[in-house]
């Protein structure tokens, strides 16, 4: 990966998005740390102080704005509103015919698609917001601290539309930012911000451990945190890059004197299909409880029983859900993300056939039953990389948003890989290029 890195540097047209796309990624965390108008920073800052990384309820959305949520600074929301309107659109493909139609329209239909998801992205902004204000009014957004009433001091209805247009148009301008870092710079834009964001508290959360450690001053426990980290991504590595090749044969098509075809090629099944969407996914289904019990202020019996089984991340009953909701919403995704019947037609269409197996339905039926197959250790691997390290690093003071937790991690190798693969793609391109001259 660094003799990529190196290489591209000294490659001047490489050299220049690579510096383009790290200009992009400085002003980003600038605004990661510019206040919204109509904030008492010094109250936020105490606040922040007091709580440290006991607030889990805000925890996943905070570390995807890389600490800028619990800030309440202009770049609050950060992609999330983007990541939540892409998820939607993609679910919803499934289901509209219209959008399904634009998807099998080419880059027309995909232009069409992205421009929808950004007017949901902007609305989504406005929600939360919304939300967002209205939390760090009441004092919810850090229920234990004694300054978090006074967070907004004018809680006028103008002071709020401020707020609220100010951190919209932040989750705009980081929307902007990942579209130029995708058309100028190297690899996908939006991933790259979430990278960064998450990396954002990499080392304050490792140096957290070993403030807290007792042994040789943390030292020990600064160590074996280190080699778990290692081992947890070696792991990821292995299994991002697992796939099952399913091999198809084109037959031979006579059109006039020449023969078409022949060829042979092969689908590629990842065993984690379905990437860090379930993780995404279940974690955000198990916050809602707690959120409902925080804004209604209840002290009733349930209210009682889910601030007790779902708001700690170390409870059994919190482990179980989370572990079965990663299991089906693995599968789920990987069933509307891929369909074995329009890959099978469309072998047949162009004469692709799978060899042992007929054309057609019985194809269909043969992806269907091998991705079964291997979305269930896929399953299960998310389900074990999002508990494993999370309770591993809870003994050493670790928050459950630890970079070597399961969400984490996965984004973090997963786009690691992603963009060293385009540089290293470039490379090969430029090197090809110069043989052809």
């Amino acid at each position: 990966m660094l003799t990529a890195f190196a290489r591209a540097f000294k490659t001047p047209d490489l050299r220049k998005k690579l510096l383009f796309t790290l200009g992009i990624i400085m002003l980003f965390r600038l605004g990661s740390h510019v206040p919204v108008p109509g904030v008492d920073y010094k109250a936020v800052q105490f606040c922040v102080n007091q709580a440290g990384s006991s607030n889990s309820l805000f925890g996943l959305v905070n570390m995807f704005s890389g600490g800028a949520l619990l800030q309440i600074t202009i770049f609050a929301l950060g992609i999330m509103p983007y990541i939540t309107a892409s998820i939607i659109l993609q679910l919803l493909t499934v289901v509209i015919p219209r959008l399904e139609n634009l998807k099998k329209e080419g880059q027309a239909g995909t232009a069409k698609i992205t421009q929808y998801t950004r007017y949901l992205t902007v609305a989504l902004a406005i929600l939360q917001g919304t939300g967002l204000v209205a939390t760090a009014r009441s004092g919810a957004l850090f229920s234990g601290c004694a300054q978090a009433g006074q967070i907004v001091p004018d809680q006028s209805i103008f002071s709020t539309a401020v707020m609220v247009i100010t951190m919209t148009a932040g989750t705009c301008v980081v929307m902007w930012l990942g579209e130029l870092i995708t058309d100028r710079g190297v690899g996908n834009g939006m991933s790259i911000l979430m990278f960064i964001s998450i990396a954002a508290g990499f080392v304050g959360a490792l140096w957290q451990i070993k403030l807290q450690g007792k042994i040789a001053d943390g030292w020990v426990e600064f160590g074996v945190v280190i080699l778990v980290g290692l081992a947890m991504v070696a792991l990821v590595v292995f299994v991002e890059q697992a796939q099952r090749r399913i091999p198809v044969q084109y037959a031979k098509r006579m059109i006039g004197r020449r023969a078409y075809g022949g060829t042979s090629t092969y689908i590629p099944l990842k065993v984690n299909q379905a990437g860090v969407i379930p993780v995404i996914f279940a974690s955000s289904l198990l916050y809602i409880p707690a959120l409902i019990v925080q804004f209604s202020g209840s002290t009733a019996g349930w209210a009682t029983w889910i601030q007790k089984h779902f708001v700690k991340g170390d409870h059994p009953y919190y482990i179980a859900a989370y572990f079965l909701l990663i299991v089906f919403f693995a599968f789920f995704y990987v069933a509307i993300s891929f369909n074995p019947e329009e890959v099978a037609d469309n072998m047949k269409k162009y004469g692709g056939f799978i060899p042992g197996i007929r054309a057609g339905r019985p194809t269909a039926e043969y992806l269907s039953y091998v991705l079964n197959r291997i979305t269930w250790p896929g399953s299960l691997y998310l389900g074990l990389i999002a508990l494993v390290p999370t309770m591993a690093l809870a003994g050493f003071g670790a928050n459950q948003n630890f970079p070597f937790g399961g969400t984490s991690i996965l984004i973090i190798v997963g786009v690691g890989l992603e963009t060293v693969k385009q540089i290293e793609s470039q490379l090969q391109q430029r090197n090809y290029e110069g043989f052809l001259r």
